[in-house]
């Protein structure tokens, strides 16, 4: 019986829902075990079931000083790390796991005491992080993401008023339109094909709704223009505790390969992600309703956080392509 796990979490909120199938089937494997989640988005796992503690990794130097000396302490078992990163695997030494395991990327095999190949061929991200726990005994890890959704009046209540106060009547059949990635422009489709979205769902019966950071703002007034009307718009507006319930009342979302995608999808909304930097085969959402839609070019898939051409591999996907498939989503 393992006493004390500890589970580097990814950098990257997509990543991290994926990573859901494996730490359900570790949580489910060592039920007696002390499990602490150490990420960005570590935190926002809590009331998943798949961890006692989330901390989240502190980008000053001093800070992850002090949080390797408080993981010390405890003497880990066992680190398993989802990042590829030798900082990770560093981390997870100072943390003096007694078991670290890992892929054996980025030059970090001496600090891992399990150091995996990389897949080869690669394989999905959910499949990749489902191997990382085969050398610990755990199997039987689910292919695809499930988020919980537990009750929370308090946050029913703030999506309420987020909704109200842009307009949105409580029965709209609503459509997401997530604007950003977080990765880079690369992925986004273009804001004048958002637009030309926006005004085919409203002619189809549906209420488009914009989504987004802050960041986004720009964007969003972009989209708004070649709409030419008004469109209910939560850019800005919402955090990441709500998202979940946010998008569950959706009827589909349509973005870029985010992170976001990720989470609608393990909430069982309908998706249609929109492919051109990436390989959808890598990192396509896993839901029962997730679509995807991407257009040969030769360039793709790049892995490039900025087009240094003409973006040709999201340019070429029309709205009235993505209309369909929403609708198919929707039916």
């Amino acid at each position: 019986m393992t006493a004390a796990i500890v589970v580097r979490t990814p950098n990257w909120l997509g990543d991290t829902v994926m990573a859901l199938p494996m730490l359900a089937a570790l949580r489910a494997a060592e039920p007696g075990a002390r499990i602490t989640l150490v990420g960005r988005w570590a935190t926002m796992l809590a009331g998943q079931g798949v961890a006692d503690v989330g901390l989240p990794y502190p980008k000053p130097l001093a800070a992850r000083r002090r949080l390797a000396h408080a993981l010390a302490a405890e003497r880990p078992d066992v680190a398993v790390l989802l990042p590829n990163s030798i900082e990770s695997a560093l981390a997870a030494w100072r943390w003096r796991a007694a078991r670290r395991v890992g892929y054996a990327t980025d030059g970090r095999a001496p600090f891992l005491t399990d150091a995996l190949p990389l897949p080869e061929p690669r394989r999905h991200q959910v499949d990749e992080y489902a191997a990382l726990v085969a050398p610990l005994g755990v199997s039987a890890v689910a292919a695809a993401p499930a988020w919980t959704l537990r009750p929370d009046e308090a946050m029913d209540a703030e999506i309420a008023r987020l909704l109200a106060e842009a307009g949105i009547a409580v029965e709209a059949p609503l459509v997401g339109l997530h604007l950003g990635a977080a990765f880079g422009s690369s992925k986004l489709w273009p804001a004048e094909a958002f637009g030309r979205l926006a005004r085919r769902l409203a002619a189809a019966g549906l209420t488009p709704v914009l989504l987004g950071t802050g960041d986004d703002a720009a964007t969003a007034a972009a989209v708004t223009r070649a709409a030419e009307g008004p469109i209910a718009s939560l850019v800005g507006r919402d955090r990441p505790a709500v998202l979940p319930r946010l998008l569950a009342r959706l009827r589909c979302l349509v973005s870029g390969d985010t992170g976001v995608a990720h989470l609608a999808a393990a909430v069982d909304v309908a998706t249609v992600t929109l492919f051109g930097p990436t390989d959808r085969r890598l990192t396509a959402p896993r839901g029962r309703k997730s679509r995807v839609l991407d257009r040969p070019a030769p360039c793709a898939p790049c892995f490039l956080p900025r087009c240094p051409i003409d973006h040709v591999c999201l340019t070429r996907i029309e709205p009235d392509e993505v209309l369909h498939e929403v609708r198919q989503a929707v039916a």
